[in-house]
């Protein structure tokens, strides 16, 4: 409704039968006069007194608040007060009506969620922390199983010795059956390094195919060995870096000193018997000769793999490998 002036009161028109009280003057000449003294003394005014309020209601209601509409208070300020619940975005709009009042109109939006954060690797799901569980056990959960079936009936005990497990990663996991020694080994608490490797020719020192890296996983005397990765040689794995998430096609690399190589890499994942993506072979030589391979694979996403490349054929089928611990980008 528009703003009511001084003065507008006397040219309106009426808003009902018996409002014209509020629109004419009440002290117009003679007649008005005597009426306003009857008024004075009380005679006129329990006769006119309901039409008046009637008015000043009427003129109050269309000034007032309809639905959808809120209220602004003070002089040349609108007030809006709304809360915004849900997902759903709307307009609110208050208005106040009088001299010198603005109209305040504001739009209130539900906020939208932040995009989701790659995930990473929980505590939990690592070794000591800091390590990525390549073999023989998938997460902690599965190496607290193993400790309560050994502790109640003695199941599987080769988990509590490095060698045994270095051996069964190399042999059974990877399917390296011809590197079958353990050259040397190294244990530091709950940490352990067991070099693995293969016969020497003529019944000579074995070679050194690889340092398997093993940490304990979890926690008490009878906590496994977990293999986490391969201490680099003159053969290495860099490439991804430990610990990336990666997708398919993914490529491997390192260096190598050698003469006639061919190199070969694979991606495998704890509970598969296959590889789940390989590829033959990559040529290379030299003194620490930069080398690289592409291979496509399947994962689910968040999975731990593990990436090995391998290389050999001078005296057996595999002299040396290197892997290292990734995970599938989700």
């Amino acid at each position: 409704m528009p703003g009511i002036g001084p003065g507008m009161l006397s040219s309106m028109k009426p808003l009902v039968a018996g409002a014209r009280i509020v629109t004419r003057g009440v002290t117009d000449g003679r007649a008005g006069r005597a009426r306003w003294a009857r008024w004075a003394r009380g005679a006129e005014w329990a006769r006119w007194a309901p039409a008046v309020l009637a008015a000043l209601g009427l003129l109050a209601g269309a000034c007032g608040s309809g639905p959808g509409t809120g209220t602004a208070t003070g002089t040349g300020t609108g007030t809006a007060t709304g809360t915004a619940t849900g997902t759903a975005t709307g307009t609110a709009t208050n208005q106040a009506t009088g001299p010198g009042t603005n109209t305040a109109t504001g739009t209130a939006t539900a906020p939208q969620s932040s995009p989701a954060a790659t995930p990473t690797p929980s505590a939990g799901s690592l070794v000591a922390g800091r390590y990525q569980p390549l073999w023989p056990f998938a997460d902690e959960k599965q190496a607290r199983d193993w400790q309560e079936s050994y502790r109640s009936g003695g199941h599987q005990p080769w988990h509590l010795d490095a060698e045994r497990t270095a051996l069964s990663f190399t042999q059974g996991f990877l399917g390296f059956t011809g590197v079958d020694q353990v050259v040397e080994r190294t244990v530091t608490g709950a940490d352990a390094r067991v070099s693995v490797g293969v016969r020497g020719e003529g019944g000579g020192r074995p070679g050194i195919a690889a340092v398997v890296h093993l940490v304990r996983f979890g926690t008490g005397p009878d906590a496994p060995w977990e293999v986490v990765g391969t201490d680099d040689t003159t053969f290495s794995l860099t490439t991804p870096r430990y610990g990336a998430l990666v997708s398919s096609p993914v490529t491997l690399g390192g260096t190598i000193t050698g003469v006639d190589e061919s190199i070969r890499v694979q991606v495998r994942a704890t509970g598969s018997a296959r590889p789940l993506g390989e590829r033959c072979c990559v040529s290379a030589g030299g003194d620490r000769v930069p080398w690289s391979a592409t291979v496509t694979f399947r994962a689910a996403p968040g999975s731990t793999l593990t990436l090995v490349a391998s290389t050999g054929g001078h005296v057996a089928e595999v002299e040396r490998f290197a892997v290292t611990g990734v995970r599938v980008a989700r």
